[in-house]
C-alpha cells in the first residue's frame, strides 16, 4: 500500500479569521425566524413561556455546543461531525450523521431561499406576478421563483469562488445586521409599555402553559442550528486561529444567540399587546410599528430581517456544502463530491449540488416552510445526537488525544446531549405528541431523504469498497488519522 504521504488529498483554502468564524455561527443562528416565526411561538407559549422555551433549547444547545467544542479543536477537519462519528464509528454511522445533517443545513437553505422572496414582496407588494400553482394552500408566484433563483445563483458563487468571499460577505452582514436591530429594538423597549407582556403565558391552542412552551422547544434546534457552522469550516481558518480558539467560539456563539432572541422575543412583546398582533402576517413588524407610530422602521426592520436571512443563508450553504464534500474525499459518497477547485480551492461541485438542491426545494414555496423547520430540526436533532454520541466515544476510545479544549463538566454533558436530543427526537416522532411531524406532508418529505441517503448509499457502495481503511482514514482524518 502507498504510504499516507503519496495519497492525494484535496485541501481547501485557509482563510477565515476569528471575526469570521463567529460571524458564520451567530448569523446563521440569527436569521429570519425572529420575524416570520414570533407569531407562532407568542401563539403556542405566550412571551414567558417563548423565553422559557428559548432558555431550556438554549441550554440543551449549550451542553451539545461544549461536546462540539472539544471534538472540534481535537478534530478541526472540513465536515465536522462526519469526521467525529468516522473516528468513533466507522464510515456507516458517519455516513448518517452527514447525511441527515446535510439536508437539515438544505431545508434551512431552502427556508431561506423561499424567505427572501417573502420579505421582498412586503417591502415590493407588486412583486406578487404571475401565480403558478399552490402547495398546502399558498400560491407560487413566477416572480417569487425568480427572486429565489437569482439569489441562489448570488450564494452559490460567492461559495464557488473563494471561503475568503464568504468570510468577508458574513462578517459584512452581521455587523449590518447588529447595528440595524439596536435601532429598532431600543425604539420598542422606550417607547413600548411593560404592561404588554400580559398575559405572559398562552394556553390558546396547546390546551396547557407546558404543552404550549415544549411546542416552542423542540423547535429551538431548528433556530439555534448555525453554531456548527464553525466545525465545518475549522480547516479552513487561517494559520493565526488556534484549534483551542475555534473550539471556544462555538459556545461563545450559542450564549450571544440566546441573549439576542430572548431580547427580540420581550421587545416583540413589550412594544405593542402581543395578543393583538398574533394574526399579523409579521407580527415583529407590526408591534414595532405600533409602538413607534412609524412606517419607515418597518421598512427597516424588514431589510435588517433580509440582512438576516442573506446570513443564515450564507452561513448554512457553506456548512451544507463542506459535509457533502467531506463525504465525497472520503469516499463514502460519490467521490465527485470531494473535488476541490484547483483555482479558488473550494468544494465546488458539493457547493453546485447543494445550490440546485435549495432551488429545486424552494419550488414547493411558503405552503413549505413550517414543513422545512420541523424536518429540518428532525434530521439536524439526530446530527446532534451522532456528535454527542461521538464525543462520550472519542473520550472513551482515546484517552490521550491531544485536546486543545477540554470542555467542562467532562462526561456529563454528552450524556445531556445524548438524552436532550433522544427527548426531542421523541416528541417529533410520536404521533399524538403536539410536536410531532404533521401526516402526511412533513413525512413525506423525511421519509423520501431517507430513501435518497440509501440509495446514494447503494449506488456509492463499489466505490466506496475499493477504497483501504487507511486511505479512508487520512482522507477523511488527515494527521489526526
Amino acid at each position: 500500500m502507498k504510504p499516507q504521504s503519496e495519497f492525494q488529498r484535496p485541501q481547501l483554502q485557509k482563510g477565515i479569521g476569528k471575526a469570521g468564524l463567529f460571524s458564520l455561527a451567530f448569523g446563521a443562528m440569527i436569521g429570519v425566524g425572529w420575524v416570520t416565526a414570533m407569531g407562532t411561538w407568542l401563539t403556542n407559549a405566550g412571551p414567558l413561556g417563548a423565553v422559557i422555551a428559548f432558555l431550556l433549547g438554549g441550554l440543551l444547545m449549550l451542553a451539545i455546543g461544549l461536546c462540539y467544542a472539544e471534538v472540534t479543536s481535537t478534530l478541526p477537519l472540513s465536515g465536522g461531525e462526519v469526521a467525529y462519528a468516522y473516528k468513533a464509528y466507522g464510515t456507516s454511522r458517519a455516513f448518517i450523521v452527514g447525511w441527515f445533517l446535510v439536508f437539515g443545513y438544505l431545508s434551512v437553505s431552502a427556508f431561506e431561499a423561499i424567505s427572501i422572496s417573502k420579505v421582498i414582496s412586503y417591502l415590493i407588494p407588486t412583486i406578487d406576478y404571475w401565480e403558478l400553482y399552490t402547495v398546502n394552500g399558498s400560491p407560487i408566484y413566477f416572480s417569487h421563483i425568480a427572486l429565489s433563483a437569482l439569489f441562489v445563483v448570488v450564494i452559490t458563487a460567492i461559495n464557488y469562488t473563494g471561503v475568503k468571499n464568504a468570510a468577508r460577505f458574513q462578517v459584512g452582514l452581521t455587523i449590518l445586521f447588529i447595528g440595524m436591530t439596536c435601532v429598532f429594538v431600543i425604539a420598542g423597549l422606550i417607547m413600548g409599555d411593560w404592561n404588554n407582556l400580559l398575559p405572559l403565558f398562552s394556553e390558546n391552542h396547546s390546551g396547557s402553559i407546558m404543552a404550549g412552551v415544549a411546542m416552542v422547544a423542540v423547535t429551538v434546534p431548528f433556530w439555534f442550528v448555525g453554531f456548527d457552522t464553525i466545525p465545518q469550516a475549522a480547516e479552513e481558518a487561517k494559520e493565526s486561529v488556534s484549534a483551542k480558539t475555534i473550539g471556544l467560539l462555538i459556545p461563545l456563539s450559542i450564549v450571544v444567540a440566546v441573549c439576542f432572541y430572548i431580547l427580540l422575543i420581550f421587545s416583540t412583546s413589550i412594544a405593542a399587546p402581543w395578543n393583538d398582533i398574533l394574526t399579523d402576517k409579521l407580527p415583529t413588524a407590526k408591534a414595532f410599528e405600533i409602538a413607534t407610530q412609524s412606517p419607515f422602521l418597518v421598512k427597516i426592520i424588514l431589510l435588517t430581517a433580509l440582512v438576516g436571512l442573506l446570513t443564515s443563508w450564507n452561513g448554512f450553504f457553506l456548512a451544507g456544502s463542506r459535509v457533502l464534500f467531506a463525504m465525497g474525499r472520503g469516499k463514502i459518497i460519490t467521490p465527485a463530491l470531494g473535488k476541490s477547485h484547483p483555482k479558488y480551492q473550494t468544494p465546488y461541485k458539493a457547493v453546485i449540488f447543494s445550490g440546485i438542491v435549495t432551488f429545486v426545494a424552494s419550488l414547493m414555496g411558503p405552503g413549505a416552510m413550517v414543513a422545512f423547520v420541523n424536518v429540518g430540526s428532525l434530521c439536524i436533532v439526530i446530527a446532534f445526537l451522532g456528535v454527542s454520541a461521538s464525543f462520550l466515544s472519542l473520550r472513551k476510545k482515546f484517552p490521550d488525544l491531544h485536546r486543545p479544549y477540554v470542555t467542562p463538566g467532562g462526561k456529563l454533558l454528552g450524556f445531556i446531549g445524548v438524552l436532550g436530543s433522544l427527548g426531542i427526537l421523541a416528541v417529533m416522532v410520536f404521533p399524538k405528541s403536539p410536536a410531532a411531524l404533521a401526516w402526511p406532508f412533513e413525512w413525506a418529505i423525511f421519509l423520501t431523504l431517507s430513501l435518497l441517503g440509501l440509495l446514494f448509499w447503494l449506488l456509492s457502495a463499489r466505490s466506496r469498497n475499493k477504497v483501504p481503511k487507511k486511505e479512508r482514514d487520512y482522507l477523511i482524518l488527515e494527521k489526526y488519522s
